[in-house]
């Protein structure tokens, strides 16, 4: 696979706490630089990062994130403001507590009104895959598809664990027509991002792809740490 092929898979990533304007322009250029699908920053930074990148990069952000326990009210708010802030797509976290509880009606309602407040955007929803069992990832493939939301994703990389290649090939089985995939966390290779695209997973959540081009670039050509939570 051409490198060029896996970069337009790559949302560059950077939700780190303590992130600065500056650190967000940096990967902002970096995502043009290298031909990513999007960027993805924290809600805060969207309008200076939607104005200052106009139509060269679509933006993504978080909404409930990274834990996923905010009420649907404040989840569909966020995801309001961000596309009024500029924001192209949307990754958001599911209300774990309501999938262990086994309220699957709760949990497509809120996604569906989420998918609603987003309008022709993109919505992602993260399940936080290393909190489920099998049983629940599955669970949450059938709900997914149910909502109408454009893809399921694995992980926020806040959490114990980040997407395994078994996660993505059970999602490949279980997800209904039209649902893409998106791996996020842990990927730290150019050998791994094209297994999990091969595996059937159309998007990456990553930071460390890029920051690896830019070192081979640089001559250094070892593997960077990760330093964004993905």
């Amino acid at each position: 696979m051409e490198r060029r092929d896996i970069y337009r898979t790559v949302d560059h990533t950077l939700l780190l706490q303590d992130a600065t304007w500056e650190e967000i322009r940096q990967i902002c250029d970096d995502a043009v630089a290298y031909g990513t699908a999007s960027v993805c920053i924290p809600p805060s930074y969207v309008k200076r990062a939607s104005e200052y990148l106009g139509d060269r990069m679509p933006v993504c952000t978080v909404i409930g994130f990274p834990n996923g326990y905010n009420t649907t009210a404040v989840k569909v708010f966020e995801t309001e403001d961000a596309i009024k802030n500029g924001a192209a797509e949307i990754d958001m976290v599911i209300n774990i507590g309501d999938l262990k509880d086994k309220n699957y009606d709760k949990i497509t309602d809120e996604i569906r009104q989420i998918k609603a407040a987003c309008g022709e955007h993109i919505l992602k929803v993260i399940i936080e895959t290393c909190l489920l069992t099998d049983e629940e990832k599955v669970k949450m493939c059938q709900i997914v598809t149910e909502s109408g939301a454009d893809y399921i994703k694995t992980s926020t990389g806040f959490s114990k664990a980040g997407a395994t290649f078994e996660d993505i090939a059970l999602f490949k089985e279980h997800v209904g027509e039209g649902v893409k995939i998106k791996a996020a966390g842990g990927i730290s290779s150019f050998d791994d991002a094209e297994r999990f695209i091969g595996l059937g997973a159309e998007r990456l959540g990553t930071s460390r792809i890029v920051k690896l081009a830019k070192a081979e670039e640089e001559g250094h050509g070892r593997q960077t740490a990760d330093t964004d939570g993905y």
